[in-house]
């Protein structure tokens, strides 16, 4: 009988590659719900339906607050059920959502329905996709999670650019972009993670990376960059470390960055003279230094300190967040778009790779999904805070140096981030097999 599992099996790969496919799948589409693809609706909604840019971006922090609860349940769901059953459900529920906002016409109808989507983007997709990569990869781990981003940084890119091509054959209507949105979202994820994706390589009687269970036994006996299963910290052991706190506010800041950065970059160049198009390929230019950025990170975190790197990556953010304010021409404003994107790059990458590092793969999604609400508050603070420091002032020229400061701290609070050591440790539960 052909299932599955047996396909998996006789691929002539390493089917971890697979598994970053379909996961990959998900990352890209999730960027129906990114702060980017909302960035290129902004003008033309406000204009249209006369809502200010702090009400639109307002739906991200509303999400943002709402996925602080919903990420650790994201985390459990994820090591009791699996990421077929969590990334199936979530891609189904996405395009539905972004079919849905093209009919909207009041901000309690825009913010439940772009609301859900944004949630999905932050915890299910966001939490189950890089864990799963995590779960069939350790010493590749961070090329694997590369990739994966690589995947994200092309969808980043190019649905903000498919949703302004459909505005522009549209007259400038933004309604058929998001049903344009919607179909996307179904025809490029929803067959791969429900056919393809597995939670483990030990269900399928691999092991990460593709090594035979020979090479797996020999390394395990070595000393090993990586923390390994049989040192894995639980969710509550993990809590009591202080790298786990310093790491969770640590990815608050980058990501309330982020958040202000993405969601007001479009409207900010148009402020400063950018047409529309342009304004969207800036977008598209920060999608490919982030697809740059994830590879060259992800390499560097299979080579370097992971710590290290990441605070590399903040410092970059920081730096580069002020390159903003000289941007009012184009070919500057594709430079700036760029170059953070490829600090935003190792933003994306590295998160993952060091909690899978610090704390083993056993409780990998309860872990994510505990840190998480840090990501999601701070996403809501950037974004809003932003629209309205810009409506109160009638510019960004104070918002770029605020970013550089707070990533600044983070870069400083990631050096004193050591790695724990596990210590009168708790018998881990592994959990079941799920697909």
């Amino acid at each position: 009988m052909i299932t599955r599992q047996s396909i998996a099996r006789r691929t002539p790969f390493f089917y971890g590659w697979a598994i970053v496919y379909a996961a990959g799948s998900s990352m890209f589409v999730r960027n129906a719900a990114a702060s980017l693809t909302l960035a290129v609706f902004m003008y033309p909604m406000s204009q249209d339906l006369g809502w200010s840019r702090a009400l639109i971006a307002g739906a991200i922090s509303a999400a943002g607050i709402a996925a602080m609860f919903v990420s650790p349940v994201t985390g459990w769901l994820l090591d009791r059920y699996g990421p077929r059953v969590l990334l199936g459900m979530s891609v189904l529920v996405l395009g539905l959502t972004s079919l849905g906002l093209a009919w909207v016409t009041v901000p309690i109808v825009f913010y439940l329905l772009f609301g859900i989507g944004r949630i999905i983007f932050s915890s299910p997709v966001q939490i189950g996709a890089a864990t799963v990569v995590a779960q069939w990869f350790v010493k590749r781990r961070g090329r694997a999670t590369a990739v994966l981003f690589m995947v994200h940084s092309a969808g980043m890119g190019l649905i903000p650019l498919y949703a302004q091509f459909i505005m522009n054959r549209s007259g400038g209507d933004w309604r058929p972009a998001w049903i344009g949105i919607g179909i996307l979202v179904w025809t490029v994820a929803l067959l791969p993670v429900w056919t393809m994706l597995f939670r483990r390589p030990e269900d399928l009687g691999m092991v990460p990376d593709g090594r035979t269970p020979e090479d797996a036994a020999r390394i395990r006996a070595a000393a090993r960059k990586t923390t390994a299963d049989a040192d894995a910290f639980s969710l509550k052991e993990a809590m009591r470390t202080p790298a786990f706190w310093m790491l969770a506010v640590v990815g608050g800041l980058m990501f309330f960055v982020h958040a202000g950065v993405n969601t007001h970059q479009a409207a900010f160049l148009r402020d400063q003279g950018i047409g529309a198009t342009a304004a969207a390929g800036a977008l598209t230019a920060m999608a490919a230094g982030t697809a740059v950025g994830s590879f060259l990170w992800g390499m560097l975190t299979d080579r370097l300190p992971t710590r290290l790197v990441y605070a590399t990556v903040a410092a970059w953010i920081g730096v580069v967040s002020l390159a903003f304010l000289l941007v009012d021409s184009t070919v500057k404003a594709y430079a700036a778009g760029f170059i953070f994107g490829v600090g935003l790059g190792g933003l994306l990458v590295v998160p993952p790779v060091i909690l899978a590092d610090y704390f083993g793969r056993t409780s990998l999604g309860s872990i994510r999904g505990t840190t998480e609400p840090f990501v999601s508050f701070a996403q809501a603070l950037g974004a809003v805070g932003a629209g309205l420091v810009y409506d109160v002032t009638g510019s960004y020229d104070r918002v770029f140096p605020a970013f550089t400061v707070v990533a600044g701290f983070g870069a400083l609070l990631l050096l004193l981030a050591r790695q724990p050591t596990r210590r009168n440790p708790e018998p881990v539960a592994v959990p079941g097999k799920a697909d």
